[in-house]
């Protein structure tokens, strides 16, 4: 009965596609093959679904329903003599993701030879539906014959770093379905941050999942298993699988921290509140590491279906386990050369646990040091050599360093996403040879600078440049680009409907800059939008703006010290956490200041010591000058005779980024800038093991001063405990506001 009726409805129907037709077909990812036809089915409320009896199909029919009613207003006939949408299971449809759609004046019809193509079909169809509620809306003639490139075409979300909240996640999980991403990638756990509840292990979110933040706030947050189940069913329902990521054996010092006894040595006492690469990571050498981590991976495996867990694996150092003489045992007991074969034996051990449940090892590609077992799969983030050397192991793959979507959106652009090829050019054998090999690859959201807020300016549109350079394969020319970029034009309103804080396509959604004022007796806030219509709210009080608070769009007279805070929003949605500038008045604002060794173009110019904007602990933030291998030097003309009582500077300590205190800070006054008098000096002893802090050193005198120059000599270290490597070699001073009283 329906091949003969497709034999009616297509026959004759089917021609060229005239550019009226396709004008109203913009469907990303652009289909394998679609053909227009003429004319436009009505639907209207009488039309009614017909599926296949069983429980997918049925549950696919109601999301259409639904689907439906919600995108135009119209409720379809749920009675039995209603039709109009047909949905049937055909085994001539090739392929476990594969559909045809077929509309004709007659009807639409949607065919699979699974459940995972009938739903792929139903989205399609939805982005064929008109915006705008009617009473009945007409769906242009069309067939398309379906199926991805990729069989794995994926999306990370960092929640470790920071805590995105069950609703965020089910909006992501909507929004990836309907671009036919088939994969959420779920990062669980991180250094700063565990936040997956594990019942036998209470202290993993009572400890764990919280981190005192420099102000003194507490941060954190974890799912329960029930919200890891209702996320892991929200998402099979949108034909995604949820891959849950444990890191181990590096990037566990939440864990750490809540068990301490699963350290080497010397475990660490408090959760990171800072990024970065940090030693301290699960000891190998202590047999309870893996009961503990069995018993993880146990109630973690109850939870996720998916065939697949995430290891992690990556940035392992391995210094612990060096200064650890159970490690150094069962190194010797194994006949392992190095702590590289510590790591590999730590990945097969996991990995053959897995395997016991019925599960298979993700890891990233750091887990090929030392030797990794072929049936792993390795995620490659840091490039094509990695890519290789798996490949040639006989690893899959799933490629993920082109799409990191923390990259600001002027380096890691929509253009650069649809023109990467993740099966390497075609002259390279290794690649070539070795195709089926690539599962297909994976766009990562890091998130030490990505938040709830922000996170969607980060994602859109690039992930539709992602999930058509998936779906489609291949190369993509400019000429497809055009066309993409022609068909993402009615998916920003459809964006908009659905409340997406997407961002612009090249360049960031908004960058601020501030500056002193001409007349040096207050401030200028600038703002350069990357979309127009962005309204910038602030706030001088320290207090947390809202859309009433007051606005500007490309820049603001700030004439009061405090605390500024400013918030881009658009279409009434915010979209990024508050920017913060502490202001300062002091008597060496605005006032020239001079280098006898210029400060590093790699940051901010030298005159941010003057501008009275205090530093955050942030050294990317903009306000930070740096001098790398060098002493700091600096002299100030306070212009005129000038009479004052303290003089402060401010450093920032990051010793995982060389970042270091100096060693020595002398304070120097003079009439004339020839003839120099010491005011004060302060020695600090070395410290390359604290983590992340900001450290102001002054001088104070209860009488005042009179000088007018001011000098301050900043001298770096030059030896080193030997346990930090490359002792003072390669190291930076940070130094931001001079503040004169």
């Amino acid at each position: 009965m329906l091949k003969s009726l497709l034999a009616v409805c297509f026959g004759l129907s089917f021609v060229v596609a005239s550019s009226f037709a396709r004008a109203e077909i913009a469907i990303i990812p652009e289909p394998q093959h679609m053909e227009a036809g003429e004319g436009s089915y009505r639907l209207s409320a009488s039309t009614g679904i017909d599926a296949p009896e069983g429980a997918r199909a049925q549950e696919i029919a109601s999301f259409l329903r639904d689907a439906i009613r919600e995108q135009t207003g119209i409720a379809l006939s749920q009675s039995r003599h209603a039709h109009g949408i047909s949905m049937a299971i055909d085994p001539s449809v090739h392929g476990e993701e594969a559909y045809r759609l077929s509309i004709t004046p007659k009807g639409v019809i949607i065919q699979a030879s699974t459940g995972k193509g009938l739903f792929w079909g139903v989205q399609t169809l939805r982005q064929l539906l008109p915006l705008e509620h009617a009473s009945t809306i007409a769906l242009p003639a069309v067939r398309i014959d379906d199926a991805p490139a990729f069989a794995y075409r994926g999306f990370m979300l960092d929640a470790g770093r920071h805590f995105y909240p069950v609703p965020f996640i089910k909006k992501q999980l909507d929004l990836l379905s309907y671009y036919k991403i088939n994969t959420f990638h779920w990062h669980l756990t991180e250094d700063q941050g565990w936040r997956l509840q594990i019942n036998r292990y209470p202290k993993l979110t009572s400890t764990g999942a919280w981190r005192t933040e420099a102000d003194g706030t507490r941060y954190g947050g974890f799912y329960t298993q029930a919200d890891a189940r209702d996320i892991v069913e929200y998402a099979r329902q949108r034909n995604i699988t949820v891959i849950p990521e444990i890191e181990m054996p590096g990037h566990s010092v939440a864990a750490l921290v809540s068990y301490p006894e699963l350290g080497c040595t010397q475990p660490p006492t408090a959760v990171p509140t800072t990024w970065g690469v940090f030693k301290d990571i699960d000891c190998v050498g202590n047999d309870n590491t893996f009961v503990f981590l069995q018993h993880v991976l146990d109630e973690v495996t109850e939870l996720f279906p998916s065939s697949y867990v995430h290891i992690g694996g990556d940035e392992t150092p391995k210094d612990r386990w060096k200064d650890c003489a159970s490690c150094q045992a069962l190194m010797h007991e194994q006949g392992l050369k190095d702590e590289e074969g510590l790591q590999s034996y730590f990945i097969q051990r996991i990995q053959r646990y897995l395997e016991s449940k019925g599960k298979t090892l993700i890891g990233w590609d750091e887990i090929l040091e030392g030797g990794a077992d072929k049936h792993a799969i390795v995620e490659i983030w840091r490039g094509d050599d990695e890519a290789r050397k798996a490949l040639a192991n006989g690893n899959r793959i799933i490629v993920a360093g082109p799409f990191y979507l923390d990259a600001p959106l002027d380096k890691l652009t929509v253009h650069g996403i649809y023109r990467t090829n993740i099966a390497g050019s075609p002259d390279d054998s290794s690649f070539a040879a070795r195709l089926p090999q690539i599962l297909g690859a994976e766009a990562p959201l890091w998130s030490e600078r990505a938040n709830p807020f922000d996170a969607e300016s980060k994602m859109y549109p690039r992930l539709q440049a992602f999930a058509e350079n998936l779906w489609r394969g291949g190369s993509h020319d400019d000429a497809s680009f055009a066309d993409f970029q022609h068909r993402l034009q009615s998916h920003y309103k459809w964006m908009d409907a659905q409340h997406v804080a997407y961002g612009p396509e090249d360049r960031p959604v908004v960058t601020y800059a501030i500056t002193l004022n001409a007349g040096h007796d207050g401030w200028q806030l600038h703002a350069t939008r990357g979309f127009d219509d962005v309204q910038n709210h602030y706030t001088t009080n320290g207090a947390e703006p809202t859309e009433q608070s007051p606005s500007f769009g490309d820049s603001v007279d700030i004439k009061q010290a405090g605390t500024l805070e400013v918030v881009p929003f658009r279409n009434g949605l915010q979209y990024d956490n508050p920017i913060s500038f502490t202001l300062t008045n002091n008597r060496a604002l605005g006032k020239p200041v001079s280098f006898a060794q210029p400060a590093s173009s790699d940051y901010a110019l030298g005159d941010v010591l003057v501008d009275g904007v205090t530093g955050s602990v942030d050294f990317h933030d903009g306000r930070w000058a740096a001098w790398h291998d060098s002493d700091i030097d600096a002299t100030i003309d306070m212009q005129g005779s000038t009479s004052f009582h303290s003089i402060e500077v401010g450093f920032i300590l990051a010793p995982e980024s060389r970042i270091l205190l100096p060693r020595q800070v002398t304070f120097y006054g003079s009439r004339d800038g020839k003839h120099w008098t010491s005011l004060y000096t302060e020695s600090l002893p070395p410290d390359v093991s604290s983590p992340t802090r900001l450290q102001r050193i002054g001088f104070h005198s209860g009488k005042p001063v009179t000088a007018r120059y001011i000098r301050i000599k900043a001298e770096r270290n030059t030896s080193l405990p030997a346990a930090f490597p490359r002792g003072a070699d390669d190291t930076w001073l940070f130094a931001d506001e001079i503040l004169v009283q």
